[in-house]
């Protein structure tokens, strides 16, 4: 396995992500999407000393699968200031990435899988419906009702700020960590439809979530299924929002392995 950074630009803006080739390069590759806040690397799993992504990046490489992980603008060690995140901005990240990886000699550029976790899910969801480029789609505790998962975590009080907030950067105290958001988050929380998104999607779609998870509830799962009406698969779990990270990798490897097989048996 080799892992090299590859950057490119959005709007005049730098995004940086890590390209990982397994054994027998050019490989089908898929493209992985954070979560809200996150990064490309985010979040150590217990015992292991490598980040969620960063393991299941290796983990796909031993299956013979390239990946992509980025850092959406104004995340990780993208340009960009956080407080200019919108869902629209990240979408077109993910269409840039895609069209990077169309072109990337090292990767079979005519195979490509996509992956997101949480609001990378929610982002994934509609760079899928959008294109119809990917051969096939996962969607890791995928956020379906903004309102609600993310709303939910702000509080009615910020939503309701931050709608009224303009160009000006609200400060909102997270339980794991404080930002600043404009309204162009917001309006676009108001808008955005997840699964009318994944509803233009005409490929296999695999959709997991974890029946503990409080973060984004588990009925998420169940409106992406309900809405996709090509092939689909379902994989549910008694995990948490991060697989469980938090003890160990079990849960997680158990996760990569199945949407690597999922991944392989359509096309990848």
């Amino acid at each position: 396995m080799i892992e090299t950074l590859v950057s490119f630009a959005v709007q005049g803006q730098r995004i940086l992500g890590t390209l990982c080739l397994p054994r027998g390069a050019p490989a089908p590759v898929v493209l992985m999407l954070h979560g809200f806040t996150g990064s490309r690397d985010e979040m150590l799993v217990a015992g292991v000393g490598e980040g969620v992504f960063s393991r299941s990046a290796r983990r796909l490489a031993q299956q013979g699968l390239a990946s992509f992980r980025i850092d959406f603008r104004g995340s990780g060690d993208s340009e960009g200031d956080f407080s200019d995140t919108t869902y629209e901005g990240q979408i077109a990240d993910g269409l840039a990435a895609l069209t990077v990886l169309a072109a990337e000699p090292r990767v079979q550029g005519n195979r490509i899988g996509l992956l997101g976790w949480s609001q990378g899910g929610l982002v994934a969801a509609a760079v899928a419906g959008r294109t119809n480029v990917p051969l096939a789609a996962a969607l890791w505790a995928a956020v379906a009702d903004p309102i609600e998962s993310l709303g939910g975590t702000m509080g009615a009080a910020a939503v309701a700020a931050g709608l009224k907030t303009g160009d000006v950067a609200l400060p909102i105290h997270l339980t794991w960590k404080d930002i600043a958001l404009k309204q162009g988050y917001f309006d676009g929380m108001m808008a955005m439809k997840p699964p009318a998104e994944v509803a233009a999607y005409l490929g296999p779609l695999f959709v997991a979530h974890g029946w503990q998870d409080e973060a984004v509830l588990p009925h998420a799962a169940a409106k992406f299924r309900a809405a996709h009406k090509a092939s689909q698969e379902s994989w549910m779990e008694e995990m948490d929002h991060s697989f469980n990270a938090t003890t160990g990798p079990a849960t997680l490897d158990r996760l990569v392995d199945a949407t690597a097989d999922f991944f392989k048996r359509n096309g990848l």
